[in-house]
């Protein structure tokens, strides 16, 4: 009798404990979906600089290389007094780009920064120029010939959430004077463990302290504040393993408090099918408080960079509203689709299209360059980084 009871214990805590799990990972899908996960990278073309007369611009602007041979440049930042920097996640630095003849085209170059292993968002407030890696932000005093004081380095955050799948961390001060950072997840669309993944954070430069800004990000890399709203935007990368057309890439106005979705919806509110449900909910409840999406663009082109032109002379009038994305390319579409810059197109201060900029990097199913970074000086001067083919490309009016 003591033996039957036992196992009628142990069977009562065995259905208990898996009741519980179960309710902390959520119930399965009801519905049967397929996933469809397509692997296809374009071939790779060996950059030649005669492949610069492939690349395509608008009438009325030319298109060169500024910098060649940098290996993998990424992210672009051009100073309050017109610098140009770039980060090399891969080589742990950041240049600073001289044109001294005015060019547009780099004559030398500077290393201003070494030994920051992974570096990739950049930005400069207050005469300092602040750097972040997927875990560390640093800061450095900029000297007045655009090198950095080594010996004042502070480090101002160094616990951000592990990279995972996307430990590419970008950062810029909004016209509020927060510093916003944008933590992409940790993989491709799993619940986050970690409420600092998939979001937007928020910091105060008083005391460095953070809250959650914006969440249900996937990964927004490429974010700025319109020039005229002064409203934030971001780019962010659709999930991957659902197919070749879903999910779109989401243009999203960002803001405070809101989700936007990820990882159970994407674009205007659509649920996805494969997701298992939240704990003692449904996915078609919670997307209900989501954020919907303000404009979807082609799946996996895989948007880096991200800025509006901000005034900058030499800019056509109807676009100083707008802003430059760079598409880094897909490698799970059936047809290879990315690899340019494109303009977004705002209207009354909302992103309604977007319109090839700078294209010929793909060549059929072949490509020779992938466009990551992008910065718009002063004079309308347009700089876009490869880190495929490691150039920087100039493109610039010419009437």
């Amino acid at each position: 009798m003591k033996n039957k009871k036992l196992r009628i214990i142990l069977s009562v805590l065995a259905i208990s404990a898996a009741l519980g799990v179960q309710a902390q990972r959520g119930l399965p899908p009801k519905d049967v979906t397929r996933s469809m996960s397509v692997t296809k990278y374009a071939q790779v073309m060996e950059f030649k600089p005669e492949m610069v007369k492939l690349l395509k611009v608008p009438a009325g602007w030319q298109v060169n290389v500024a910098a060649s041979g940098l290996g993998k440049p990424r992210m672009l930042y051009t100073s309050p007094s017109g610098n140009v920097y770039v980060t090399r996640r891969d080589g742990g630095d950041v240049l600073l780009l001289e044109d001294k003849n005015k060019d547009g085209k780099f004559e030398n170059l500077v290393t201003v920064v070494s030994e920051f292993k992974g570096v990739h968002g950049i930005t400069m407030k207050d005469n300092w120029m602040y750097l972040c890696n997927s875990n560390e932000v640093r800061r450095y005093p900029v000297k007045p010939d655009g090198t950095l004081n080594i010996d004042g380095k502070e480090t101002l955050i160094k616990d951000l959430p592990d990279g995972g799948q996307h430990p590419n961390r970008t950062m810029d001060f909004g016209p509020d004077g927060m510093l916003y950072i944008s933590v992409g997840s940790l993989c491709n669309d799993c619940k986050e463990s970690d409420k600092e993944t998939a979001v937007m954070l928020q910091v105060d430069p008083k005391d460095w302290s953070r809250k959650l800004y914006a969440s249900g990000l996937r990964n927004t890399i490429g974010f700025d504040w319109h020039p005229q709203t002064k409203e934030l935007w971001g780019v962010d990368n659709g999930g991957d393993a659902k197919g070749s057309e879903w999910p779109p890439e989401e243009v999203n106005r960002i803001r405070q408090g809101a989700d936007y979705g990820f990882p159970y919806a994407y674009g205007k509110r659509e649920v996805d099918k494969s997701r298992e449900d939240p704990a003692g909910n449904t996915k078609e409840e919670v997307v209900k408080a989501t954020e919907p999406s303000v404009l979807e663009l082609t799946a996996h082109m895989a948007p880096i960079a991200f800025s509006f032109f901000r005034g900058a002379s030499n800019i056509p009038t109807e676009w100083s509203g707008d802003g430059l994305v760079a598409w880094h390319g897909s490698w799970n579409a059936e047809k290879p689709v990315g690899f340019k810059v494109q303009r977004i197109h705002f209207e009354n201060g909302t992103a309604v299209k977007a319109e090839d900029f700078l294209t010929g990097f793909l060549q059929g199913d072949s490509r020779f360059g992938r466009p990551a970074g992008i910065t718009v000086t002063k004079e309308g001067t347009i700089y876009i980084s490869d880190d495929a083919s490691g150039n920087i490309y100039v493109v610039k009016k010419t009437n």
